[in-house]
């Protein structure tokens, strides 16, 4: 494929995420507060984009409960630096099943299957501008579990989130999940142009080698707007691929804790590091406004 940057970027960042990562490092936000707190800072950074989860806010271990993401949102909205609001639609697709030679019972520790309505309820009451859909189901690298994503429950989340006049944000693991992807715009459930993410060495979906990566971008639809992101090291490497191959990049603590080998980060300043990149290459920022009129998004307030 020709080479074709991206001269105007937005730069998301992941603020928390889902792993177990609160022990981890001391900068990983667990309540509401440090939260939105971190989001503000990353925003100020040059973050134009800031995706958000939950936790319980005593153990960090993740969360859906609805107040928790009504205070995030509050919280950055109240703020003096503005930001586009991305939450999570992928809590409550949690499948742990038994050992590999008694699959069934299912595991009570850690499955956490909910309805399509259950799991985007925080969307429709929050009011987001986006909101992630894992458009797939896929392995992870722990043994017995699975991020389960039916058909149907993507069509009927996708539904939801769309009718709520909320921009979803497709994540990709694999190439499987555009094909998926594209079905679901031509049904009609999902708005054309898309928008869409390349999640990048996440085991057990696509690797991040640059062949896979521009395997992925080749099989996004002309028109359509995509960020890219990988894990741990790879982090700041993939910020100037995305923007080399034409997207925008992700980074932030849920996929990476450090800033340098052994030295612990902020989500600030892996913003502020990831704005070195996109600048030292050539390409400028975008700031909110300017990505919600690119994007078509709404700022509202919560129901």
């Amino acid at each position: 494929m020709p080479l074709e940057m991206n001269r105007e970027v937005f730069l998301t960042c992941a603020v928390t995420g889902s792993g177990g990562t609160q022990d981890r490092s001391p900068f990983v936000p667990r309540s509401p507060k440090a939260i939105a707190d971190s989001a503000i800072e990353a925003a100020k950074a040059g973050a134009a984009i800031v995706h958000c989860h939950v936790r319980d806010p005593e153990t960090g271990e993740p969360d859906r409960k609805l107040e928790y993401y009504r205070e995030v949102v509050r919280r950055i909205r109240d703020a003096d630096a503005d930001a586009v609001i991305n939450l999570t639609a992928g809590m409550g697709g949690d499948l742990v099943t038994g050992p590999a030679h008694r699959p069934l019972p299912l595991s009570e520790n850690g499955t956490d299957l909910a309805s399509s309505e259950e799991r985007v309820e925080h969307i429709l009451a929050c009011l987001p501008e986006i909101s992630t859909l894992d458009c797939g189901t896929m392995n992870f690298a722990e043994a017995d579990y699975v991020m389960l994503n039916t058909p149907s429950m993507l069509a009927a989340m996708g539904k939801l989130i769309t009718e709520a006049g909320v921009k979803p944000e497709i994540e990709a693991f694999d190439s499987g999940h555009l094909w998926h992807a594209k079905r679901l715009v031509e049904d009609g459930i999902l708005e054309s142009p898309a928008l869409v993410q390349l999640c990048m060495g996440v085991p057990w979906g696509a690797p991040d080698d640059l062949r896979t990566f521009l395997a992925m971008v080749d099989n996004v639809p002309d028109g359509w707007t995509f960020s890219a992101f990988s894990l741990g090291r790879n982090e700041m490497p993939y910020v100037a691929a995305a923007v080399l191959a034409g997207g925008n990049p992700r980074v932030g603590l849920e996929d990476n804790l450090y800033l340098s080998r052994g030295v612990l980060a902020t989500n600030a300043q892996l913003v502020e590091k990831a704005v070195g990149i996109i600048e030292g290459i050539g390409a400028t920022l975008l700031g909110p406004e300017e990505v919600r009129g690119r994007l078509g998004l709404r700022k509202r307030d919560p129901i």
